[in-house]
């Protein structure tokens, strides 16, 4: 036989195996059908068995031999048909009360609060603190004791009708010295205006007024000298048309985020804060912040500008946190229209400290007077200051990045006067 015969056998060989193997495929996939067709029993044997919860061979992951995993569902008492009563359950268990604790310098906060991290108010908690009884008799959900010996102490909760209270007792090291870290938001208590008598404790008198001749400029410079244009608001701006200002040339803004009571020391928010900064945010206009003071010590400045930290959280901001220290103007009333060069001045600075601590550009406001007579400059020489003087030229000799020129100007999209400024920053 010749090699050609071999390979045309070969070939048909080959091609009749494939045939083969197609055939045997399609007949396997379409079995049912094909027995159906010729009259085939395909059905399978039925195999004798015992009945699963009977059968010593039954097993089921994480069940011991024999059991049965659905037996729940012949059992008549396992489903309980009685309707839930929510407030039962709440009695019965009780809601969850834990400790967070925290010093800042020589003294402790105590908070308790709820399975989301909140403080729980409206019930009077008492804790021991090594052995001696404190109570919130404010029930604002949060025990301040000061001052405090340096050491760890130990806090305990005591259980109260209704929580289930946290067992565990808990250390904390008192701190000898302050760290300029901004506080957590519950550590703080920030009112809204509904919440006091802003017409008593939101006054403050512009010290810039004292020293106004008459020579300042009243309308937009625009980019001058280098300089940036922009203006600073408030609640006093009411209702603002952000796209109006942006139209009428304003680079950026300072916004009042807050401040506090002159009469109670109350932290409070700006009432129109978070509209302004989302209005100027969309408008396309730089932003920063400034919060009125009226700390009377370092601990207070923490709070401040901790209060600044938290709600400007989520915002970007171009330009500063600002404290602004002024007089309230009621005669020397406020509680912090007193106080001494030296305090005033470790107030601004801690709360710029933390401002800084906390990843943020920390600045100061003030006017030319205040900046020379109530002030020691010489120690807050690292922070950008915001100089307000009324005139054509300002007559401050010592540094300043920021210039508010005048409060009477006029923008289009804000009704009434506001405030003019100029930066050097950027």
């Amino acid at each position: 036989m010749d090699s050609n015969s071999r390979l045309i056998k070969l070939a048909i060989l080959t091609a009749t195996m494939v045939t083969l193997v197609v055939i045997a495929a399609v007949v396997a996939f379409n079995w049912q059908e094909v027995a159906e067709r010729l009259g085939l029993d395909i059905t399978p044997p039925i195999v004798a068995s015992l009945p699963p919860e009977t059968d010593p061979g039954f097993t089921t992951p994480g069940l011991l031999p024999g059991a049965d995993p659905k037996a729940f569902l012949r059992d008549a008492d396992f489903f309980d048909s009685a309707p839930v009563d929510a407030a039962n359950i709440t009695v019965t268990y009780g809601r969850t009360a834990n400790l967070v604790l925290s010093s800042i310098e020589k003294d402790l906060r105590i908070h308790i609060v709820d399975i989301l991290g909140r403080n729980i108010k409206g019930e009077e908690w008492s804790v021991m603190v090594d052995g001696i009884e404190y109570r919130d008799r404010q029930k604002s959900g949060v025990i301040h004791i000061r001052p405090m010996n340096v050491g760890v102490v130990t806090v305990s909760l005591n259980p109260l009708t209704g929580y289930r209270t946290q067992q565990e007792e808990a250390t904390i090291a008192i701190r000898q010295q302050i760290e300029y870290v901004a506080l957590n938001e519950r550590d703080l208590r920030i009112l809204t205006e509904a919440q006091i008598d802003e017409s008593i404790e939101d006054t403050v008198v512009r010290m810039a007024d004292e020293d106004r001749d008459g020579s300042e400029f009243t309308e937009p410079l625009g980019t001058w000298s280098g300089a940036q244009f922009g203006i600073d608001v408030s609640k006093w701006q009411r209702e603002i048309d952000w796209h109006r200002v942006k139209e009428a040339g304003v680079e950026f803004v300072i916004i009042r985020v807050g401040y506090r009571g002159w009469t109670s020391g109350s932290l409070v928010e700006d009432p129109y804060f978070a509209a302004n900064i989302r209005g100027a945010t969309e408008a396309g206009i730089a932003v920063g912040v400034y919060f009125f003071t009226q700390a009377v010590n370092v601990l207070e400045a923490i709070e401040e500008a901790s209060m600044a930290i938290a709600l400007v959280e989520g915002y970007h901001l171009d330009f500063p946190i600002f404290i602004d220290t002024e007089g309230t103007g009621t005669g020397g009333r406020g509680r912090a229209d007193n106080l001494s060069v030296e305090v005033r001045t470790e107030v601004c600075r801690a709360f710029m400290e933390t401002v800084r601590s906390a990843g943020y550009l920390s600045g100061l406001y003030a006017a030319r007077n205040w900046l020379y007579n109530q002030l020691d400059m010489s120690r807050l020489d690292e922070h950008i200051v915001w100089l307000a003087e009324y005139r054509d030229i300002p007559r401050y000799s010592g540094y300043y990045q920021m210039w508010q020129y005048s409060s009477r100007g006029s923008i289009d999209g804000i009704e009434g006067n506001v405030d003019l400024n100029l930066s050097y920053l950027f």
